[in-house]
């Protein structure tokens, strides 16, 4: 592990949240990022979504005693990165805190951040309550592995205070929800089993609310659920940052360069060549890198400092 890696494991995390993870899929590890960071985080969420604070009063869709369902409006805002923003919200998902959490969690030096998106939710935009699924579905086409260190781990990172009523995510930890069903259970679309294993996992159920500034790295095989902010005028700044070992292609959401046109440069220009790996990037010293990559890459991202790039290319002559 880098020096810098490991430094930034040291402050943020500990070796225990990395077991406690793999034990039973989630863990909330609270003050994880600066204020400072917190507070510019914040400052390019309300720029992006024009918005400080939601409604008076909750949306409640549901019937008394109902659990949740999907619906489009919870999603009205998830946005991916690269964002018209500042690097702050733009490089927050790949924190070199949080490719050291990666790293340990799963086991391996080179990881690829696959999903990193915004997620910006206001009391009253939508009715947010989910009934308890497991991730693996749409992250994977096959099954989740039997060993963490396969899978993949997803970091939800809380820049506002998340209360139960400003919609924090809950979950159910590995070994209680054994008791109940395993995470294929999720695929059933029948609704008496359904019903039984909602009813079976809200026995023990655990939320994750924390101060601004926390994270919840989960499973893609941990139950979890959205819940519905209720707070008057609330509102709940958060980014998912999901993580896998390198050509692990059995994983994956966002395809990088499908998304060509958004503003790439806001991270190119800022970001370090480590960050940019995550990406899929080719690091400094790569056969990829030569004259000619280098200059077409230049004029793709003309404020793209390449000189790491440049330097190991000369070193390597």
């Amino acid at each position: 592990m880098a020096d810098g890696a490991a430094l930034a494991s040291d402050q943020r995390f500990r070796p225990e949240d990395v077991e406690t993870w793999r034990r039973e899929g989630a863990v909330v590890i609270p003050g994880f990022f600066t204020r400072e960071e917190t507070a510019a985080v914040v400052a390019d969420f309300e720029a992006v979504f024009g918005r400080t604070a939601g409604a008076e009063e909750a949306l409640e869709r549901k019937a008394e005693g109902m659990v949740g369902r999907f619906h489009p409006s919870q999603f009205k805002g998830v946005a991916p990165v690269p964002l018209p923003c500042s690097p702050a919200l733009n490089l927050i998902g790949v924190h070199p805190a949080l490719i050291a959490f990666a790293r340990a969690a799963l086991n391996a030096e080179a990881v690829h951040v696959y999903q990193c998106q915004a997620w910006a939710k206001f009391t009253g935009e939508s009715d947010y309550d989910q009934p308890f699924h497991c991730d693996f579905p749409n992250h994977t086409l096959t099954a989740p592995s039997e060993d963490e260190a396969r899978n993949s781990v997803t970091i939800l990172c809380y820049f506002t205070d998340v209360s139960d009523a400003h919609g924090a995510m809950h979950y159910v930890p590995r070994t209680d929800s054994a008791k109940v069903a395993g995470p294929d259970a999720t695929l059933s679309q029948d609704p008496q089993a359904q019903a039984k294993l909602q009813a079976g996992l809200s026995a023990y159920e655990r939320s994750s609310a924390a101060p601004a500034g926390s994270v919840v790295p989960y499973t893609i095989d941990v139950y979890h659920r959205g819940t519905n902010l209720t707070a008057p005028n609330g509102r709940r700044f958060a980014l998912m940052s999901c993580w896998k070992k390198a050509g692990d292609e059995a994983i994956g959401f966002h395809a990088w360069p499908f998304h060509h046109t958004q503003p790439w440069a806001r991270i190119f220009d800022h970001a370090t060549p480590e960050q940019l790996a995550c990406f899929g990037v080719q690091p400094p010293g790569h056969p990829f890198w030569t004259e000619t990559t280098l200059a077409r890459a230049q004029a793709r991202y003309p404020g793209w400092d390449l000189s790491p790039y440049r330097a190991a290319l000369a070193k390597a002559a």
